[in-house]
């Protein structure tokens, strides 16, 4: 039986369906109103999830805790969501169409993250894929909109046939469909010295439904062109529907540990769209197109970090990443009146390639040094060589502050200490899961070299932006070398869109 704050936890997704009803019911003369179920909706979900962390330290038996701390992540972001949108809308048609579909997606990504049952998490990831279609189609008489949903929905429907062919392969293996009994059996097969080939086939297809659902290259378009959609929808997906792949392969980490094929597929592609997905970032003038390449990297680096074994790090990216990119989109408009103020302050002069590999020798200084504080502090818990790296890389740019050194010196501090406390948190979260192995050399060489190499372009291009190198990279960058264009056309060719307009082009981004 379920410890009491688990029980409490799944009844977040029911306190979204229900608050359904009142809003399919609610009278036309009563419109100014409507918003109130699903405002009731979300600070009950709060409340309950609230509840269920202050229950989790009485119950005897250890609560899902993965479950609770992204049940309170999304019941956070739908009191957000819920209560920018009310304003946003105000005045707009079709109110009511938009929070059904708001409140839909709400109850079914809740469901995913609490459901003890695969083909219940299936069926609800299914279920908030299609939901976020009539969101991101809200807008019925824009063209670009109808096109980018179809081709999120064509993505989405393959991923769902993996999901439900690597769903078939572990229910048959377990016997049962209960998550629990899955990872039991796939610790019974690894005791027995293999998981065999069902197991690991299941391992490959559920990786390349993250993949399809994550949006990594090639099939990252749909998530760059979604911007017809209102705010908020991009809110809720950038911040909750996309971490969801995340979240599934932190749910099935011993399983993944176990597949070098699938911690390849992880590394290589997650590696890959990370990587080119910044380098495209640096194209980009448009705050909220930023905003998609930037996700779409950050997907690729949590990718990258569950197929390394870096589980913790991976669940500290994805919940300081929801919670990020939700405050960067519900306050883009205040971001672009922050670009134009700065667009008329003296320009600082670009650093040096010398200042920047500088930067990232004092970075890694001070995680070296940190490093052997936690080793000798915390012993049970060593920071891997990988984690260390990318914590160098990103936080290379404090060092580079030489007007405030005082400061930067500072803040460097400041965060590699509260990353060490999320990463404590963490380990804590994934404590109730099986111990798992460390990632394969080759894939740790490949990743390190990723990161180092993606930091030393970058360097290059900010230090000589008028050079060789940047100007033969730019217009392949720009044009998002040149992926999502082969992706479209073969989407339409497999399966077209209903007729638009001619002047409609079904191709590249609204800037």
């Amino acid at each position: 039986m379920l410890p009491l704050s688990s029980q409490l936890a799944t009844w977040l997704p029911w306190l979204y369906a229900l608050a359904l009803l009142p809003v399919a019911w609610w009278p036309t003369r009563m419109a100014a109103s409507l918003w109130w179920p699903g405002r009731l909706a979300g600070i009950g979900g709060l409340a309950l999830v609230l509840a269920a962390l202050a229950q989790a330290g009485l119950d005897d038996q250890p609560a899902d805790r993965l479950g609770l701390a992204m049940a309170t992540l999304i019941s956070l972001l739908a009191l957000v969501i819920v209560e920018f949108s009310a304003r946003y809308l105000q005045g707009e048609p079709g109110q009511r169409r938009y929070l059904l579909a708001l409140l839909g997606t709400l109850a079914a990504v809740a469901m995913v993250v609490t459901s003890r049952d695969l083909y219940g998490l299936v069926a609800a990831w299914i279920v908030s894929s299609l939901c976020l279609h009539q969101l991101l189609t809200f807008y019925r008489d824009r063209p670009m909109a109808l096109v980018v949903a179809h081709k999120k929905f064509l993505a989405s429907r393959l991923a769902d046939v993996c999901l439900l062919l690597a769903s078939v392969l572990l229910v048959r293996a377990a016997g049962s469909s209960e998550l629990a009994q899955i990872l039991d059996q796939v610790a019974v097969r690894l005791d027995g010295g293999a998981l065999g080939w069902d197991l690991h086939l299941a391992a490959v297809l559920l990786v390349l439904a993250v993949i399809l659902k994550s949006a990594q290259l090639p099939v990252h378009g749909w998530l760059i062109q979604v911007m017809e959609a209102p705010t908020p929808v991009s809110a809720l997906l950038h911040a909750g529907l996309v971490n969801l792949g995340g979240f599934v392969l932190l749910r099935f980490a011993p399983l993944l540990s176990a597949a070098p094929v699938a911690q390849t597929l992880l590394v290589v592609v997650g590696g890959l769209t990370a990587v080119l997905a910044a380098l495209v970032m640096m194209t980009r003038m448009s705050i909220k197109v930023r905003l998609a390449w930037s996700t779409c990297a950050q997907m690729g680096f949590m990718l990258l970090e569950c197929g390394l074994g870096l589980y913790e790090l991976a669940l500290v990216h994805l919940l300081a990443h929801s919670l990020y990119k939700a405050h960067a989109f519900l306050t883009s408009g205040e971001r672009v009146l922050q670009v134009r103020h700065q667009a008329l302050q003296p320009q600082r002069p670009a650093p040096g390639l010398l200042s920047l590999l500088l930067g990232l020798a004092l970075a890694g200084l001070a995680v070296a040094l940190l490093d052997q504080l936690w080793r000798h502090q915390v012993p049970m818990h060593p920071l891997p060589l990988e984690a260390l790296v990318i914590l160098a890389v990103g936080l290379a740019p404090w060092c580079l502050r030489r007007s405030q050194p005082v400061y930067a010196a500072l803040m460097l501090a400041a965060l590699l200490g509260l990353y060490l406390l999320w990463h404590l948190a963490a380990s804590w979260i994934l404590a109730s899961g099986a111990a798992f192995a460390s990632a394969p050399l080759y894939l740790s060489l490949l990743a390190l070299a990723l990161f180092l190499g993606l930091y030393l372009l970058q360097a290059w291009i900010v230090a000589r932006p008028q050079g060789l190198l940047a100007r033969r990279l730019y217009p392949a960058a720009f044009a998002g070398f040149f992926l999502d264009e082969h992706f479209t056309r073969l989407t339409f060719r497999l399966w077209p869109v209903r007729p638009l307009p001619a002047n409609q082009a079904i191709t590249g981004e609204r800037l």
